[in-house]
């Protein structure tokens, strides 16, 4: 009898891998409607609305992929915990951008290529995230700032220097935000910043350490080939030092017995009787 928890969990796997693609094309469109009235100033109000009706459409789409989602997880609690950021996406309009970051699911060719191992995948995936992130906050800080009193960020250009010196937490204090949403955007990219540099410090300790341990066990393995052919060597040669001492005491020791034998009870050869007798 299948599980029941089983089921729902490869239910809701289902349904998430169906949904990848339309969802990931539903974000484009929401970047494309979410970027156009920023980045032209001139457009058409009728343009406007349309851009809207875009962006509020695809909203309710990732709202209804997390519905579906949320009935089909057996244990509810437990993916309410484990998704907080789908939660705030659909429940906070303010933190409807980040939804872009399911364009991150484009990286998965990429991710391929990357290697099969996790510290590739997750250098793919947060470096993909991290570029998403910039050009959405560079968007998200010039809405905020540009015609604000004492605003100094008025241009994407401008917006997007900002942001490159905010993830990367260097900060040159040329642009910086005066309104409360720009602060606030500047604090989540300020976060985003410190977790791509933990992400690339770790993974090039892992890998730094992973090299060390490959060239021990290389070491360590040609260390061992080593003594175990010394061993065998060494019992090859005692091997033959046995032979041999065999043999010499089968040919030389055997011979000379067999001289003293026919020599009968003569004086032995060389002793001082010999040399009187043949004087």
């Amino acid at each position: 009898m299948a599980d029941p928890t089983t089921t729902g969990d490869t239910r809701r796997e289902r349904w998430e891998r169906a949904a990848e693609w339309p969802l990931t094309g539903a974000a484009v469109l929401f970047l494309a409607a979410y970027a156009w009235p920023i980045l032209d100033q001139d457009l058409a109000p009728s343009w406007r609305w349309v851009c809207t009706v875009v962006a509020w459409t695809t909203w309710a789409a990732f709202a209804v992929d997390y519905g579906v989602r949320l009935t089909l997880a057996e244990q509810r609690r437990r993916f309410v915990r484990t998704h907080p950021l789908d939660l705030a996406v659909v429940v906070l309009p303010l933190f409807r951008p980040l939804r872009l970051l399911r364009l991150v699911t484009l990286l998965s060719v990429l991710n391929r290529h990357a290697g099969r191992s996790l510290r590739g995948r997750v250098v793919v995936y947060v470096s993909g995230a991290t570029a998403l992130t910039m050009v959405v906050s560079s968007l998200a800080i010039l809405d905020a700032e540009r015609g604000a009193e004492g605003a100094n960020i008025e241009t994407y250009g401008g917006a997007l220097w900002w942001s490159f010196a905010t993830v990367t937490t260097v900060g040159y204090g040329d642009r910086y935000p005066v309104t409360t949403t720009g602060r606030m955007i500047a604090a989540g990219l300020m976060l985003a910043g410190i977790a791509l540099l933990g992400v690339i410090t770790a993974t090039f300790a892992s890998w730094l350490v992973q090299r060390v341990e490959e060239i021990e066990d290389e070491s360590t393995s040609l260390t061992r080939g080593d003594v175990q052919a010394l061993v065998a060597e060494i019992a090859a040669l005692r091997a033959e030092v046995t032979r041999v001492g065999g043999a010499a005491g089968d040919g030389p020791a055997g011979d000379r017995s067999a001289l003293d034998a026919a020599a009968g009870d003569g004086p032995p050869v060389g002793s001082t009787a010999a040399r009187s007798a043949r004087g």
